[in-house]
């Protein structure tokens, strides 16, 4: 069970995809870090909010085919590692696209989706994912 709170503070990282940059070595992070694990203790209170670039390219993918059945009417569906045109790696379904279309290099953006709903509550949760560009 998710909490209404816990929902809305991660609100603005899963719209948006909102990291942290530590402005002692000015590594990027996402998810968003409050503390540099490389600085540490001189990063603590200090980290910048940093806005990911929304367009990158496929850096790796798999293809799932056997699902939980909560997932059941998304098979096939693609996972895929993508790097930002910032340089940033993150894990992303890749939506919009056959899955058999899908290649390592291909240009991708970040698009806004259902991600899932609350049963009963009908709470629905959104986030990223990323389609091909047009």
């Amino acid at each position: 069970m998710s909490s209404t709170a816990r929902e809305w503070r991660e609100i603005p990282g899963r719209y948006n995809l909102k990291g942290s940059k530590c402005p002692e070595c000015g590594k990027v992070f996402f998810p968003k870090r409050s503390m540099c694990p490389l600085c540490r203790r001189a990063s603590i209170g200090k980290m910048i909010e940093y806005k990911v670039e929304r367009k990158g390219t496929v850096y790796t993918y798999s293809v799932v085919y056997d699902v939980p059945e909560a997932n059941k009417r998304m098979k096939p569906y693609v996972v895929g590692m993508i790097r930002t045109d910032d340089d940033i790696l993150l894990t992303a379904q890749i939506v919009d696209v056959d899955p058999e279309n899908v290649e390592i290099g291909m240009r991708v953006q970040a698009v806004l989706r259902k991600i899932d709903d609350d049963g009963p509550s009908g709470v629905i949760h959104y986030g990223f994912k990323f389609a091909p560009c047009e």
